[in-house]
């Protein structure tokens, strides 16, 4: 019923940019928190950023000052700009979001919901 969709992904060099979106679509009333995990190969996942309804920021210490989380509220989206990139950056990407779903506030549900990821990897 709700759903989000990553895009921007790819194959960049280090030192380059990509940028992130995410979409949410279905019956949604309003998205709370929003946040970027990424999972590398053979590693957890991990929290890279987070951003509340009201735009404020978190970041995980190793992209603090390279990364930049926004969202659109009018669109349900959020990004994850992406700059000097490193090797170590290569992982799956996810999209997340906090949100309450249904037709009216009479019979809303809080859900958590996790996008289909998508890959980012940079080559040294």
């Amino acid at each position: 019923q709700v759903q989000l969709v990553e895009s921007g992904g790819g194959l960049v060099q280090a030192g380059g940019s990509l940028r992130l979106s995410c979409a949410a679509s279905g019956r949604i009333l309003r998205i709370n928190d929003m946040a970027w995990y990424r999972q590398a190969p053979g590693k957890q996942r991990e929290l890279v950023a987070t951003i509340t309804s009201g735009g404020s920021t978190n970041y995980a210490d190793s992209v603090k000052g390279r990364f930049t989380i926004s969202r659109d509220n009018a669109k349900n989206s959020v990004y994850l700009q992406m700059n000097s990139l490193k090797p170590e950056d290569t992982a799956v990407y996810y999209c997340n979001a906090d949100l309450a779903s249904g037709s009216t506030w009479y019979n809303f549900r809080k859900l958590e919901v996790w996008g289909q990821g998508t890959l980012v990897t940079v080559s040294s």
